[in-house]
Formats: C-alpha cells, sequence, structure tokens
C-alpha cells in the first residue's frame, strides 16, 4: 500500500497495493488528512479535515469542498449510497445524480463508473474481476458481513463477469480494538462455526475481540475469492489518518472507491 499526498490540498490518499488487480482498475481509500472540514471532522492536530460524509452533521458546504478535494481522483461524479447495513447491491450505473439509494454495495459493469463508499471503523471492501471489466465496493460492518453483503455483491458481480475475483480490504478497525459481545459472536458462527477463530475472549463481562478483516477473508474465500489483499489498518488505533465512530462518537468518514478504464 503507498500514500498519494495531493500538493494543492494537502490530501494523503491510500493507493493499494494488489497484485492481482487488473491494470485497467484504478481504486483508493481516502484519509481523514486535508479538505476544509473543522472539528470534530478535522484532523487528529486540529487542523482541517477531509470528511467527506453528509449525513454526520458536518457543515454541507464543507463537505462539497472536501469532495470537491478527490474530485481529479474520480472519472466523473459520484453519488455516495445511503448505508444502511444492510446487503442490498446495486448496479452504480443506475444512480443519478443526487439520487438517494439505500444499500450497502455498489457495482458495474461499465466504464468510468466509480463504485464508491463511505466508513469509519466498517469494512470497506473493494473488488474487481481478473478480465478487469466488472468491479464493486461494499460497506461491510459486521452486521452486513453477518448478513450476507459480501455474498451479495459477489453474486452481481458473477451475474456479470465469468472471470474470476480479486479483493481488497481498505482501512477498518482492528482485532487489537473491536469489542462486541456475544451476540455479534453468535450472529457469525451460527452460520459459519468456523469463523469462532476470529472471535478472542475477554476476561470480563462476556465480550470478545473481533478480528473484522479475518471474519471478511473467511467469507471471501467461502465464496471462492482467495486472491485477497490490504487488511493492514487499524482505524481505531491509527487516530492520525482515520476517523473512527467508536473511538469518537462524532466524528467524519473516509471514501473507497473504484472504477476501470
Amino acid at each position: 500500500m503507498s500514500f498519494i499526498r495531493d500538493d494543492d490540498t494537502g490530501l494523503v490518499l491510500i493507493k493499494p497495493d494488489w497484485p492481482d488487480c487488473p491494470a485497467n482498475v484504478r481504486a483508493y481509500s481516502s484519509t481523514r488528512i486535508g479538505g476544509v472540514s473543522v472539528a470534530p471532522y478535522g484532523d487528529v492536530d486540529g487542523d482541517n479535515g477531509l470528511n467527506l460524509a453528509n449525513h454526520v452533521g458536518d457543515d454541507v458546504n464543507a463537505v462539497r469542498m472536501n469532495r470537491d478535494c478527490i474530485s481529479d481522483f474520480f472519472p466523473k461524479d459520484v453519488t455516495f449510497l445511503s448505508q444502511i447495513h444492510g446487503i442490498l447491491a446495486v448496479d452504480a450505473a443506475n444512480i443519478q445524480d443526487g439520487q438517494i439509494v439505500e444499500a450497502d454495495a455498489c457495482y458495474t459493469k461499465l466504464s468510468k463508473v466509480p463504485c464508491a463508499i463511505l466508513t469509519a471503523d466498517c469494512l470497506p471492501i473493494l473488488l474487481a474481476s481478473t478480465d478487469g471489466r466488472c468491479v464493486a465496493a461494499v460497506h461491510a460492518g459486521w452486521r452486513g458481513l453477518a448478513a450476507g453483503v459480501v455474498e451479495a455483491a459477489v453474486l452481481q458481480m458473477r451475474k456479470n463477469s465469468g472471470h474470476e475475483i480479486t479483493a481488497w480490504l481498505g482501512p477498518a478497525i482492528g482485532a487489537s480494538a473491536f469489542e462486541v459481545g456475544a451476540d455479534v459472536v453468535n450472529a457469525f458462527t451460527q452460520k459459519m462455526p468456523q469463523q469462532k477463530v476470529h472471535f478472542k475472549p475477554l476476561d470480563r463481562d462476556a465480550k470478545f475481540l473481533a478480528d473484522m478483516y479475518g471474519l471478511a477473508r473467511t467469507i471471501l474465500q467461502g465464496v471462492g475469492i482467495n486472491s485477497i489483499s490490504g487488511g493492514e489498518h487499524c482505524t481505531f488505533t491509527e487516530d492520525a489518518l482515520f476517523y473512527s465512530y467508536r473511538r469518537d462518537g462524532v466524528t467524519g468518514r473516509m471514501a473507497s472507491w473504484i472504477w476501470f478504464e
């Protein structure tokens, strides 16, 4: 994984190191660095930040300016999904400008159509067919992961491409910070008992530490995807780089997006 700094705006983006990603596919993930949002949507030093979400209480003009800051890294304007921790995957090519679409994944088989999602602890998953002709972006919180949002996105991709799929896991809360209850453990293990290995019991209050990256890898492998990259960050502990809802409560959101030329 490499970082890109834009000298004009000061923003810092992540460019995935994704060995099996086709050469015509473009993908990025934002950080909290850059932009014009002020506290509590700024950066860790109290300077302006790159919040990209309209639904968290930030000034709408600041969000618009932040989105303008990253526009050079999109092939065209993007309308972000209204994410509800569900499993619906929609065709990004059918989303009209400004349209409110409640879904947690989007895909496309059309070139220069970006698929994008917002996160601040939940796991962003980017998917690409190995022929470079179908891509998807998935917002995977624990509820969506357990309910089947990954499987729903993969199903739509396979309807549009007969090729293998490769995955990249973007910045999410790490295994040392994501504390959950037994209800979360049960949500995964009742469907996939092998997921138990991704929960570490704590010595108090029947709590566990959950490995979101491990859970996602097991689900991806379960649908036949073995080319999986990323999963290297923790949004909760790396406060200089990332917003974290669990850490801060009122905070901004990062974006992860993908398209093909």
